[in-house]
């Protein structure tokens, strides 16, 4: 391997430039103080020259110039060197690196620098692509480029943005169980965990048109729902201390899939990896009143087995709360001073009062009888409600158990790990392009950001062996060195391929 870089920096151009920007800066009358605006920005992008020069000097350290090389069971032969730019924290680089033409079968030519490097796409390193994945995570890509615009560091552009989530997403979903192990075994379970409350909840999205799956508005019959529409699903791993105190929360989300089949196998997986580490956890499952929601959950309940403690199903006392609303302005009228008096008493009522869900229905079912005509069906909607999750909604005994009754945390979860970057004006999304960035987005809101992205970010790295070395020696009979190397010299491993010295 042969690598090239300067003895000293001092000696560089951009160095020299650095120096001369600040000799003539300094040099201007102090009577009248220049801007010290444009003082900072210009010494920034001194400072980013001079970064860059550093950066490139040492890829160049990462490049291998050996005859022969294998990667993966492949072998590879030595066949041209080429310019290439390469996009860094400080902005682009562009460097001569070699390049390597497969041997005896019918694959791409190979840059041993990017696979040591770890470049992505061809053109991040490693840093620059956590940085812009991490802000398209959190804007659209037109917002992400004129965010790094007014930062003035690197300017990736929209098109650039706009492909690294969707270079990432593959190799994650590729690895996705495998590394939410990983992740889970980083976070065991705080001794002072008591209870573990699971949510779902839905987001309807836009979808890009479909011609083979979406089906076709007939004349004369409704659409059941929004064109193009469909619903997201969202779910939340929650763990509490014995007085209600919220631990740890692991959030997921998934593009529109059949059942929510994904979205089911991740909050499954990470339920029972809980419970095997402390079976004595008490199980919540909490969710409003949507049959499909309770069907999840109960599946859910179901795979993690027997519990010492029974399972609590509950009813999000908001969702229940909407719904007394709606029952106290179809008997006293929409938002009048009676409606809002009788809401605040039943919701009392629910809450706090032992049973106090069977009172609340007695009430409903007494005003019921004596309502009639359109009055009396809205009664009678939301009575059916009452009574089919009464069983739900003893609410007085879970908080004397410092349970949780509200599933503020899923409703969170949805409106900022999806709404607020999936629903903007005009946006529309395919399954893979939306999974990319939940993907980002559940990490760095569960908190897994750091340990995810060094999962993600070595799947770029492959281990490289020389077959032969420059001097045409097998690879065996002991080329010299500058540094010390481990047995085997010619062989990178990963993960600790970086650790070994690189050539001067």
């Amino acid at each position: 391997m042969e690598f090239s870089h300067k003895n000293s920096i001092l000696q560089s151009n951009t160095y020299q430039r650095l120096e001369q920007f600040l000799q003539e800066w300094r040099a201007q009358s102090s009577e009248e103080m220049p801007n010290f605006e444009i003082f900072e920005q210009q010494l920034h992008e001194q400072v980013m020259a001079v970064e860059r020069e550093l950066l490139a000097e040492e890829l160049l350290r990462y490049d291998v110039t050996a005859q022969e090389i294998e990667v993966e069971q492949i072998a590879y032969r030595r066949a041209l060197t080429s310019p290439e730019t390469y996009l860094t924290t400080a902005g682009p680089v562009t460097i001569q690196r070699t390049l390597y033409r497969p041997v005896e079968v019918q694959a791409a030519t190979l840059c041993p620098l990017e696979v040591r490097v770890g470049i992505l796409a061809g053109y991040w390193t490693p840093r620059a692509a956590r940085q812009a994945a991490f802000v398209m995570a959190h804007l659209p890509s037109g917002d992400s480029e004129a965010l790094f615009a007014e930062l003035g560091g690197m300017l990736p552009s929209r098109p650039s943005l706009d492909r690294l989530p969707k270079v990432l997403a593959p190799h994650w979903e590729a690895q996705r169980q495998d590394w939410e192990a990983q992740l889970r075994v980083q976070e065991p379970p705080a001794p002072q965990a008591a209870i573990v409350a699971v949510s779902v909840d839905g987001v309807t999205l836009r979808m890009k048109a479909q011609t083979k799956q979406e089906p076709r508005h007939q004349p004369g019959k409704h659409a059941s729902g929004p064109v193009g529409q469909r619903e997201a699903g969202c779910g939340c791993v929650v763990v509490y201390d014995r007085d209600g105190e919220r631990l740890q929360t692991v959030r997921y989300a998934r593009m529109p899939e059949r059942r929510k089949a994904t979205l089911q196998q991740e909050l499954e997986t990470e339920v029972t990896s809980l419970l095997r580490l402390r079976p004595n956890l008490k199980r919540v499952w909490l969710a409003d009143g949507a049959e499909p929601n309770w069907s999840l959950l109960s599946a859910i309940d179901r795979a993690c087995g027997p519990s010492p403690q029974p399972s609590l199903c509950i009813v999000d006392f908001y969702h229940a709360c909407a719904h007394l609303q709606e029952a106290c302005d179809a008997n006293w009228g929409e938002s009048t001073p009676a409606s809002q008096a009788a809401f605040e008493r039943l919701k009392t009522i629910l809450k706090e009062a032992p049973q106090g869900v069977d009172r609340v229905i007695r009430i409903l079912t007494y005003y019921h009888r004596r309502a009639r005509g359109r009055k009396q069906k809205r009664l009678r909607t939301q009575l059916t409600y009452f009574r089919n999750q009464c069983h739900r909604m003893q609410y007085a005994r879970y908080v004397q158990e410092h349970l949780p009754i509200a599933s503020g945390v899923i409703e969170a979860s949805c409106k900022t790990l999806v709404t607020q970057r999936m629903k903007l004006s005009g946006m529309a999304w395919s399954t893979q392009g939306g999974q990319a960035i939940l993907t980002l987005r559940g990490l760095i809101q569960s908190h897994r950001w750091q340990p995810a992205w060094q999962l993600l970010q070595s799947s770029f790295c492959k281990p490289i062996r020389v077959c032969v070395p420059p001097s045409g020696k097998p690879a065996d009979s002991g080329s010299e060195r500058s540094h010390p190397q481990p047995p085997d010299p010619f062989t990178i491993r990963i993960p600790d391929y970086l650790s070994l010295p690189l050539a001067q």
